[in-house]
């Protein structure tokens, strides 16, 4: 498995200013020592948007920036106040915290978007009418039992022209909350053939079950296809990406939780958001959030889209988390009981921490 990943987890920015948390000031690359300090804080992070690639993370920043080319791409948003002693102690904590916090590997992480996206992607095929040329459809899709993505196709569609002609082609997932950079997707690379007769019975099941209504899979014109996937390529939000290998995908079982997260996620966001802006601030005292909107909820923990306002600027800043369970969920009951446990700790601290103020 490759990838290159920032120790801050898929930040995403949105400020009046277009200044992420880790506020830069200058063009260094990114990287924060195992056991971030305040001052790894103020010469690192500000690098925070210039591109990098696991090979140059690995060099000084000087040396990148010598051997970078000139028109090299990065993110540049131009030139930032120095970070008061306070807010790089915040931002210090926050990055030893998610450095630390327990989260689904890749492997998992691509099987679970691809097992319960709501069943429609892209999928880019070589075009027989117009050669040379890529073609992009729409199309409905269930993954088998291996994650390998199953199809029903018409043969009037150019789509199915394009795959009995040359079979190569890929499939670009979005997760099923996807609404923009910060969230995940995944690229399926492989050959898409007809599915031998002997095992359309047991396709057309597993198809059915991911979409019940599609009655026309009995059509004499419709033929069930099967991708056999040779690379897969993963962005899980900013800084996150890679890919993994065909067997490590296959091997890899979907997070059971993720399957009815989404739900827990929009519960708590409408009726218990105060809760989860405690329980940031137990894990990240100081962090001050002034909205916190939970994305997703996996067996080990929760993303959550932070809205913060520091208090030495007048600027909002907006980034992704990861806040960690305490222990692994089995099952929804179990969910509901770690959250409980997280909210009863997080004002039990609150207290404390007023007590001693």
């Amino acid at each position: 498995m490759k990838f290159g990943t920032s120790i801050i987890t898929s930040l995403l920015v949105a400020s009046t200013k277009t200044q992420a948390f880790l506020a830069p000031s200058a063009r260094r690359s990114f990287s924060i020592s195992s056991s971030p300090t305040s001052s790894t804080i103020q010469g690192n992070a500000r690098g925070l948007y210039s591109s990098s690639t696991d090979k140059d993370e690995a060099q000084t920043s000087s040396s990148s920036e010598k051997k970078e080319p000139k028109h090299a791409p990065r993110h540049d948003v131009g030139a930032q106040a120095e970070l008061s002693p306070e807010e790089m102690a915040i931002q210090a904590a926050f990055a030893e915290h998610q450095q630390n916090c327990p989260k689904l590997g890749f492997a998992t992480d691509v099987r679970t978007l691809i097992q319960y996206n709501h069943g429609f992607a892209v999928i880019s095929t070589n075009s027989k009418s117009m050669d040379g040329y890529p073609n992009g459809s729409v199309v409905a899709f269930a993954p088998d039992e291996d994650g390998n993505p199953l199809f029903v196709f018409s043969g009037m569609s150019s789509h199915t022209k394009d795959v009995l002609s040359d079979p190569r082609c890929s499939l670009t997932v979005a997760s099923k909350q996807f609404k923009g950079a910060a969230d995940g997707r995944v690229n399926l690379i492989g050959k898409t053939t007809l599915i031998p007769k002997e095992e359309r019975e047991a396709a057309k099941a597993t198809y059915l079950k991911k979409h019940p209504g599609a009655f026309w899979i009995e059509f004499g014109d419709f033929n069930l296809f099967k991708m056999e996937i040779e690379k897969v390529n993963f962005v899980g939000g900013f800084a996150r990406a890679g890919s993994v290998s065909p067997e490590e995908y296959k091997e890899a079982k979907p997070d059971v939780i993720s399957e009815f997260g989404i739900h827990i996620a929009s519960h708590m966001n409408e009726d218990h958001m105060s809760s989860t802006i405690a329980m940031i601030e137990s894990q990240v005292p100081g962090l001050n959030a002034k909205e916190a909107v939970i994305t997703s909820v996996d067996s080990l923990g929760m993303y959550i889209k932070v809205t913060r306002s520091p208090s030495d600027t007048d600027e909002t800043q907006q980034f992704k988390m990861r806040l960690p369970f305490p222990r692994e969920a089995k099952d929804r009951k179990d969910v509901k009981g770690i959250i409980m446990e997280m909210t009863m700790a997080a004002a039990a601290a609150s207290k404390t921490a007023a007590g001693e103020e």
